[in-house]
């Protein structure tokens, strides 16, 4: 069965090893250090990581951040590169669930940040993982769009979202959807079909978590 967590992982750290931790990614003011600080907070310190998510967490979570990216970057990056097995969030039972898709958004933060990148060629069944994560991200992530967005993935599948209204379309493959619903419009090679302002409107949502 193929562990498409564990290559995007590694793929990642070995990226960040040859850039080093002061190149830029994506995620507007991070580096490749703070990416990695980030990384390894949501899965060695369960007891902070949940102000990744929740906002009255968030001050706590970003001063540890702030300490373990204050670590030696050699260091960083092994921790980014080998979790551990006792983590919620990337031990044997659920590394799969829960990592697919955030290692392959934080991949794409570093390979797409300069110019002349291309998207990968994926295999099918990475594609496929992704789909299956981005239908739960696409229904969070436009739950309040003032639209009936229908998301479709070719060859995998589409769903409908959004408040209702005015029609959407908004095309990609997974990996280009995932990226378009975590936040990163401006770097995801999507296609968006119906009135022109909703659709910039589209383009210009704070759709990250």
């Amino acid at each position: 069965m193929p562990r498409y967590a564990r290559s995007e992982r590694e793929a990642l750290a070995d990226l960040m090893q040859t850039l080093g931790p002061d190149a830029p990614t994506v995620n507007e003011g991070w580096t490749t250090r703070d990416l990695a600080a980030h990384l390894v907070l949501r899965e060695r310190r369960p007891d902070a990581a949940g102000g990744i998510l929740l906002p009255p967490l968030r001050a706590r979570a970003e001063r540890v951040r702030l300490r373990i990216a204050a670590r030696p970057w050699p260091h960083l990056l092994d921790q980014v590169r080998r979790p551990p097995a006792w983590s919620p969030v990337s031990n044997p039972l659920t590394d799969e669930l829960a990592n697919t898709l955030e290692f392959f958004i934080h991949h794409e933060d570093v390979r797409r940040v300069g110019p002349g990148w291309l998207p990968r060629d994926l295999p099918a069944g990475l594609h496929a993982a992704l789909w299956r994560r981005c239908s739960g991200l696409a229904r969070l992530a436009l739950r309040r769009f003032p639209a009936g967005v229908l998301v479709q993935a070719p060859g995998y599948g589409e769903l409908s979202v959004g408040r209702g209204g005015e029609p959407l379309r908004l095309v990609g493959a997974p990996g280009e959807l995932a990226l378009f619903l975590s936040g990163r419009q401006r770097v995801a090679r999507v296609q968006i079909d119906g009135a022109a302002a909703l659709a910039d409107r589209l383009r210009g949502t704070d759709l990250g978590m």
